[in-house]
């Protein structure tokens, strides 16, 4: 043993082949070429690796000119490019040719004693890698190992190897059976080539891949166009990008899904998608005509993947609603002219046109997940569908009338759910109509005859409708509607109080007042009509008690509005007539058997032609005729008779006797003079905050700020000329098409 003190030096062909090459270096190369044996874990025992440790860690602290520290580091290399040109090399040469799986099997083998050899070796010349390496920046031994790999074997097998993995994965789309290990240990062969990147593995092995997707699939797409439906087509699609999926989890690296699945989107759906969506007999048209509920979800899925994928679609969805909503149009004006009378109401179409909004929200709902897209064409469709009138009545005057059906007593039979389900769909509809105001304003009328003449079915109903229709358009739109049912909850109190000061009278008649505020119920006729003695002294006793109770307030009759219950005797039989309060005084007029001419009965009454015309008719012409007109007709003239029916008969001992209304359903002169104040508080706010702008800019924003009608520019036009009468505005000296606000 050498003395501590005077170590020996140890030469480096020495220590080099009678020690690192002849017991480490050509053991292990032997090991690796003659396979390692079974149940051998560790190589080299403990004594045996510290040994050649030792003699390593020995030549590299020797001090100069025998620190062999440079020259085994070089040898390290020679070592393993040795061993890669003379071993490693020409076995794989010799599988190139044989199969994929042999080459990369070949392959797999060689790269994992590479690594066996790249750590052992780093092993024994640790002591290296901790100072020599680190002092003169160099790569690290498993770095140098690595790069040595890379050189002498990946950059010349790559090609080969490559060609090899695609041909696997090419069979496996085919349906074959393939060792996805195998493929597994190679890629991450070309993952180790990047040195702590994947630029080996990009360049190498993704962008083939790559390539070779595209054409796969390219193929594919021609084939399946051709032979299978858009459904078949789609499924086929589905599961490609599926397994794609898959594959990538199996052994490619996490950083090519994305890529993978784009070539896949692009070839098998981007490059078709119209004729796929178009194709005849299985498009997208089809399948929502048949309801195919899956299929429409799986297309819906697969578009959503590609940028602006579902345009497309949204687009022949929208034109598909607009069709079916323009059919129920059709099957309207098809009944209108097979001579179905047009009236304000037509159940069967609104109902059409409700169903059908909620078969396309429910699509849209389940099978779209409710994209915007797709609530965007539904919107759209709707819009046009609503606002396409056919025949006398506008689609605002047939749902406000729906409305009405439902609400009123005797309408439609519905339970309450049923009920508040019906409105929250006509409100659904309500919302894309462009004439909200012409609705709000049928819809008032409606109302107040509803609850004037106590046809309401349920006050909670009435309230759940203003409620939703607040919801929609704000609290200005329903402030009118909310006022009458306030009107109607305040005179229950007085008509009380009232009541008990009519008991203090002698009158004949059960007499009761309804007030009203004049600014929220519609505007009716009120003809002064000649009231019974009795009627009078009734009125007159009200008019006392309310102008004590509130002075500053002024009464105005509305005759046409009231109602009485009317005792009639015919023969031996008495009935109770339910009329309105102007047919109450005509009856009276003809009480005890009298017969009068139209005119004597018209100056009487104090009463126009206009109103006692179906005032009359209502009596002599209707379903109960207790009054005989002479000549017997249909039609009220100035020349008629008239006397009590003597011989009136009705099983029914209560009768109800309707009067055509004197004032229509709305008025459409109101409409537009509310419409003219609207444009002009519009064209004033934003003038106000804009001071000057263009004629184009103010339509577009007047057109902007107005939610409940849609106006033609040409009226804005004209609202703008009256401002300008009016010194709101003036057009600018420099420009006629430019508008100043005047303060």
């Amino acid at each position: 043993m050498a003395n501590p003190s005077n170590p020996r030096i140890i030469r480096l062909e020495e220590g080099w082949n009678d020690e690192i090459k002849k017991k480490a270096i050509d053991v292990l190369e032997e090991m690796l070429d003659g396979g390692i044996k079974s149940g051998k874990s560790n190589m080299f025992g403990p004594r045996e690796y510290v040994a050649i440790y030792t003699t390593c860690y020995d030549m590299c602290t020797q001090r100069s000119p025998y620190n062999w520290s440079r020259d085994l580091y070089l040898r390290h290399g020679e070592t393993i490019e040795r061993y890669l040109t003379i071993t490693v090399l020409p076995a794989l040469r010799e599988k190139t040719g044989q199969g994929g799986t042999i080459l990369l099997t070949e392959l797999q083998h060689r790269w994992s004693n590479h690594q066996i050899m790249n750590k052992w070796l780093k092993k024994f010349f640790t002591y290296l890698d901790r100072y020599y390496v680190k002092h003169h920046s160099l790569p690290t031994l498993s770095q140098a190992g690595l790069r040595h790999f890379k050189t002498h074997v990946y950059d010349e097998m790559k090609r080969d190897t490559t060609a090899a993995i695609l041909t696997l994965i090419d069979e496996e789309r085919e349906g074959e059976i393939i060792d996805k290990t195998l493929v597994k240990s190679i890629v991450e062969l070309y993952e180790s080539m990047g040195m702590g990147t994947l630029d080996a593995y990009t360049a190498d092995l993704e962008g083939p891949l790559l390539d070779s997707t595209r054409e796969y699939y390219a193929k594919k797409r021609q084939e399946w166009i051709v032979s299978d439906s858009t459904p078949d087509y789609l499924i086929k699609a589905e599961r490609a990008l599926i397994e794609e999926k898959n594959r990538v989890a199996d052994y490619l690296n996490p950083a090519s899904e994305s890529k993978l699945l784009r070539v896949c989107e692009e070839e098998i759906l981007e490059k078709v998608e119209m004729v796929l969506l178009e194709k005849e007999g299985s498009g997208c048209r089809v399948l929502l005509a048949n309801d195919k509920s899956e299929d429409l979800r799986r297309m819906f899925h697969l578009f959503s993947r590609l940028d602006k994928g579902l345009n497309p679609m949204a687009d022949i969805v929208e034109k598909f609603i607009s069709s079916m909503g323009n059919e129920c149009i059709k099957k309207r004006q098809a009944r209108l002219d097979g001579g179905e009378k047009d009236k304000n109401d037509d159940p069967k179409f609104v109902k059409s046109l409700i169903a059908l909004h909620e078969k396309y929200l429910g699509v849209i709902k389940t099978d779209f997940s409710g994209h915007s897209l797709f609530q965007k064409a539904l919107k759209d469709a709707f819009v046009e569908i609503v606002n396409k009138n056919v025949g006398a009545y506008t689609n605002a005057e047939l749902m406000s009338t729906f409305c009405d059906r439902v609400l009123k007593s005797g309408g439609e039979k519905l339970s309450d759910s049923e009920v508040e389900d019906s409105l929250d769909r006509i409100v659904q509809l309500f919302s894309y109509l462009t004439d909200k105001d012409l609705f709000a304003e049928i819809y008032r009328n409606q109302l107040a005859k509803r609850l004037l003449n106590q046809r309401s079915a349920s006050d909670d109903a009435e309230k759940v409708m203003i409620a939703k229709l607040k919801m929609q358009c704000g609290t200005h739109f329903t402030s009118k509607m909310e006022g009458m049912l306030s009107d109607l909850a305040v005179g229950s109190d007085q008509r009380s109080e009232f009541e008990a000061k009519m008991k203090q009278h002698d009158t004949k008649l059960d007499f009761s007042v309804q007030v009203l505020t004049t600014g929220f119920w519609p505007t009716y006729k009120s003809p002064e009509v000649a009231l019974t003695p009795e009627m009078s002294k009734c009125m007159a006793v009200f008019k006392e008690w309310h102008d004590n109770k509130h002075a500053k307030r002024k009464l105005s009759w509305m005759f046409s509005l009231g109602n009485a219950s009317v005792r009639a005797a015919f023969g031996k039989k008495s009935y109770d007539l339910q009329v309105t309060t102007l047919q109450a005084v005509a009856l009276n007029a003809l009480n005890g058997g009298k017969t009068m001419a139209f005119g004597e009965l018209a100056e009487k009454l104090n009463l126009e032609e206009g109103i006692l015309k179906p005032l009359m008719h209502s009596l002599s012409c209707g379903k109960y005729k207790v009054i005989t007109k002479m000549p017997a007709s249909n039609k009220i003239n100035t020349s008629d008779k008239f006397v009590a029916n003597s011989k009136f008969t009705c099983n029914m001992r209560k009768i109800r006797i309707p009067m055509a209304s004197l004032d229509a359903s709305h008025n459409t002169k109101r409409v537009e003079e509310d419409r003219s104040i609207a444009i002009e508080a519009a064209i004033v706010r934003i003038m106000k905050a804009r001071k000057t702008l263009q004629h184009q800019q103010l339509i577009a924003e007047v057109l902007s700020q107005l939610a409940f009608f849609k106006p033609n520019p040409r009226v804005i036009k004209k609202r703008i000329e009256a401002l300008i009468d009016r010194e709101y505005l003036e057009r600018s000296a420099d420009n006629s098409n430019v508008y100043n606000y005047l303060a």
